[in-house]
């Protein structure tokens, strides 16, 4: 283990939005380490959702970030020879990246020709409240409910 915690690499805030999140999103969108193919692609995706939804692109994608992030996870720890699945709230810095994963996978799944299309149509389904991204937030904390139980054993 380590004697001291990594320290945190300050991001450049990205060209057009000037807003950190969207490099952190296009960093973790990216494969392969072709960043301007992906940024490129993050920006067709948020025209493509201003073209669907008729509003800001940019806007509606930091709603749908902000309806895929989840507030509480399970943890789990073992206890007495039994694993138990303890609720936990999630760290701020981790609610942002769990959404940012869980709106890339599941635009990855999604059936499209282009990730920047299926990434406008799972940025359009999460700012509705639909979607895999957003199934998978209601799970979380559907899980972290009917585990309401074992909050006593926090770590």
């Amino acid at each position: 283990m380590r004697k001291a915690q990594a320290k945190k690499l300050p991001l450049a805030p990205d060209p057009k939005f000037n807003d950190k999140n969207v490099t952190r999103f296009v960093n973790c969108l990216m494969w392969g380490g072709n960043k301007t193919v992906v940024l490129s692609a993050f920006y067709d995706a948020l025209d493509k959702v201003a073209k669907i939804t008729n509003e800001d692109g940019y806007e509606v994608w930091k709603k749908a970030l902000t309806n895929v992030t989840p507030a509480v996870e399970v943890r789990s720890r073992r206890i007495g020879g039994a694993t138990f699945q303890i609720p936990s709230e999630v760290r701020p810095d981790r609610k942002i990246s769990l959404s940012m994963k869980w709106l890339i996978r599941y635009s990855r799944e999604r059936n499209g020709k282009t990730i920047a299309d299926k990434l406008a149509n799972e940025i359009v389904a999460a700012s509705k409240g639909e979607g895999g991204a957003f199934k998978k937030k209601e799970d979380t904390h559907r899980m972290a409910e009917a585990n309401k139980a074992f909050s006593h054993f926090k770590v």
